[in-house]
């Protein structure tokens, strides 16, 4: 050491450095082992989704990782088992199962629990939400603005690059269960029919079709009254997705403005009643539709194809994909006027 060009005390010093930073990297990398250890045990931890009722009338079998083993998504776990309600992150109350009055909810919610109010019903059809001010943390609809956005439908990037257009052997086609003369549709279908032929499938017309026979007929017709019960924003529903596109017929909407169905479909794949000064004129650009400008509306089949939302489940396991994202200690103050808007 005597030797050293630094000196005793110069040494002495770079041991103390030494030694100070070998500590530090230590206490650091103790930290962040158990930092990331604590997160990844967290992690582990899947997200208890409690459903209160189902929504529909069959209750599925969730006590396997549906969510993993149907749609890949992995930590959450569904349950309809009401006990679990103090180890749940997140309940789901589905409109069409809540009764006016809270006597059937959880008596108190858990500090960190977060209530989720389900429709898929449009305000029209929506009754007594006057009573659940101030109840619900989220909300999860067909509204594009929920917290968690479910709509019926939508279309997804395929690379086909082909256009599958049916036979057709009739004009226009109309499925229908609920006809009541007061709702829109039902005035547009009257004064439409005055200038060309609807065929009329459903219950209101006492000619049910099977669920295996609705798109076979339907897609045997070229266009396809997608009218819907009620005029909401984003109300949009199976009558575009299913009854029309995916069943290869051109839709005829009647819903919010043309705009609005633009945020889902191409503008070129569908009519929509309001493009058209009356009812005549959009009967006569109907019968009078060449074959070369109706292939046009199938152009969208080329980039993409027509994905369902039929599954509780899946609408449910959705639920943990936007945990992250979703907004804390929040309450709906007024549920109506917000769905109403």
């Amino acid at each position: 050491l005597r030797w050293s060009p630094w000196g005793r005390s110069g040494v002495k010093a770079l041991v103390t450095v030494g030694l100070f930073v070998t500590i530090l990297w230590n206490v650091k990398f103790f930290v962040n082992s158990s930092k990331g250890s604590g997160e990844d045990s967290k992690h582990r931890e899947p997200l208890v989704i409690l459903v209160w009722e189902w929504p529909s009338k069959q209750v599925p079998n969730v006590s396997r990782d549906v969510c993993h083993e149907l749609y890949s998504i992995t930590g959450c776990q569904l349950t309809t088992e009401r006990q679990l309600l103090y180890q749940a992150n997140v309940v789901v109350f589905p409109h069409s199962r809540l009764q006016p009055g809270q006597d059937k909810l959880p008596k108190e919610r858990l500090p960190g629990q977060n209530w989720v109010w389900v429709s898929l019903e449009s305000p029209s059809n929506t009754r007594a939400l006057a009573a659940w001010n101030q109840t619900f943390n989220w909300v999860m609809t067909y509204r594009q603005d929920s917290d968690i956005f479910i709509p019926y439908g939508k279309l997804v990037p395929n690379r086909s690059a082909t256009v599958n257009i049916p036979a057709k052997t009739n004009l226009v086609s109309w499925v229908i269960s609920n006809y009541h003369r007061t709702q829109k549709r039902a005035e547009v279908y009257k004064n439409l029919s005055r200038y060309l032929h609807v065929n009329i499938y459903g219950k209101a017309n006492n000619k049910p079709l099977c669920k295996d026979c609705l798109l076979p007929t339907i897609s045997k017709s070229k266009f396809y009254l997608a009218f819907e019960n009620s005029i909401h924003r984003d109300y949009i529903t199976e009558k575009l997705w299913r009854n029309s596109l995916l069943a290869g017929t051109v839709p005829v909407v009647l819903g919010p403005p043309r705009a609005n169905y633009e945020q889902f479909v191409p503008a070129d794949s569908f009519i929509h009643v309001n493009d058209f000064g009356s009812l005549e004129e959009l009967a006569t650009f109907l019968k009078t539709m060449n074959s070369s400008r109706y292939r046009q509306f199938f152009a969208w089949q080329r980039r993409f194809s027509v994905k369902l939302y039929t599954d509780w489940r899946e609408r449910i396991c959705a639920i943990c994909t936007a945990y992250p994202r979703l907004p804390r200690g929040h309450l709906y103050p007024d549920l109506q006027s917000w769905f109403n808007s």
